[in-house]
């Protein structure tokens, strides 16, 4: 189900879209997007501090939110805000679709030349997206930012720190900071490029594909704050133990089969396909 909605949403937003040339003004078009699962005490504010620095930035913007099956007051706040905020867009679902599905609902739903998002449990700093603007030079396709410090407890900066290097091992990456989900992206890498994961591994498998299709990454610091409303809904052990196995059997697909790069490269040519007749 979540595939089909995406792949609609994708066409929705492709065709609502310009040409994809990446030629773009000095005030681009931005779409922001948060997923949010049981974030009732803090998307409020997420909502409100993007929308004010998305005005300091571009005169053509959206605001997203993946709503994913909360079971607190959650709906009820989003639906409070979209009454007074009319470039406000949200998606609320009685299940959920898991991290990585609410994750492609957005992307799927932006229709704006860039994307940016981040978690809707404010440990990070919307505003800090005025950080990541200046970075996207017309050489890069994404910024991704890296976290000055980890504002977790001790026992959740260990297991992160753990996760980082074993998945830099198992994958190949570049990044400084992989599991850091504030970024700004082209929307346009997502006509080339498709996602698959429903959970947490959607982070090492966005990464991987974009880094794998040849994308050009550029890395800001931002900060990182403690959790103030909510519990993390990842560090558990059934999650780990559940996280350690998706972890292999995405390793098994991008590292040991490979078969996405036969579809990026299927992607590309019918991508340049649509810019030549539209050009």
């Amino acid at each position: 189900m979540v595939e089909n909605l995406c792949y609609n949403l994708h066409l929705v937003a492709a065709a609502a879209s310009t040409s994809g040339a990446r030629a773009m003004s000095e005030r681009p078009s931005i779409t922001a997007f948060f997923p949010a699962f049981n974030d009732a005490g803090t998307i409020g504010s997420m909502v409100v501090s993007v929308s004010k620095t998305l005005e300091e930035l571009t005169d053509d913007y959206e605001v997203i939110v993946v709503e994913n099956g909360s079971t607190d007051y959650t709906v009820q706040v989003l639906e409070s805000l979209a009454e007074r905020y009319p470039r406000l867009r949200v998606f609320t679902h009685q299940q959920p679709l898991g991290y990585g599905g609410a994750l492609r609902v957005g992307f799927a739903s932006a229709t704006k030349d860039l994307i940016f998002y981040t978690d809707g449990d404010a440990q990070y700093d919307p505003r800090e997206l005025k950080l990541l603007l200046p970075a996207l030079r017309q050489d890069v396709d994404v910024v991704n930012g890296w976290k000055i410090d980890r504002g977790d407890p001790l026992h959740r900066k260990i297991i992160g720190r753990v996760y980082h290097h074993t998945v830099k091992l198992l994958f190949g990456f570049q990044l400084r900071d992989v599991d850091c989900d504030f970024r700004l992206i082209r929307r346009e890498v997502f006509d080339v490029i498709d996602l698959e994961s429903d959970s947490g591994t959607i982070c090492l498998e966005l990464v991987k594909k974009l880094q794998d299709a040849g994308y050009r990454f550029a890395e800001v610091p931002v900060h990182h704050y403690h959790r103030t409303y909510g519990q993390s809904q990842f560090f558990n052990f059934p999650r780990l133990w559940r996280t350690g196995v998706q972890l292999i059997q995405l390793w098994w697909k991008l590292v040991v089969r490979r078969e996405h790069l036969e579809r990026i490269a299927r992607r590309r040519q019918a991508a340049t396909r649509v810019m030549r007749e539209h050009s």
